[in-house]
């Protein structure tokens, strides 16, 4: 009777496990000797590098000439401040229709 009800079990088991293992299901089963657990070490933090200053890089001009961009700013700027003036000389001589 015991080899009967022992084999039942282990045939329920053995299903048990193959349609666990069908479902993608891990099935362990550990014997062994307890061990102790131990916490993971504390992280350790690293300093960043120190911070180095280094002088500003020379910059070199292609025969003279600056940058285009800056040169049509200037230009720019030039032109409305030209305009400007003419404005207040229109404006002192009365040639702009006021008083």
């Amino acid at each position: 009777m015991n080899k009967k009800v022992l084999g039942a079990v282990l045939g329920v088991t053995i299903l048990a496990a193959s349609t666990a293992a069908s479902a993608h299901v891990d099935v362990g089963i550990g014997i062994g000797v307890p061990v102790g657990v131990y916490a993971p070490a504390e992280p350790v933090y690293v300093a960043p590098p120190p911070v180095v200053y280094a002088p500003a890089p020379v910059e070199v001009g292609y025969g003279g000439y600056d940058d285009w961009r800056a040169r049509e700013w200037r230009e720019h700027e030039w032109r409305r401040h030209e305009w400007r003036e003419h404005e207040r000389e229109w404006r002192d001589r009365g040639r702009w229709g006021g008083d």
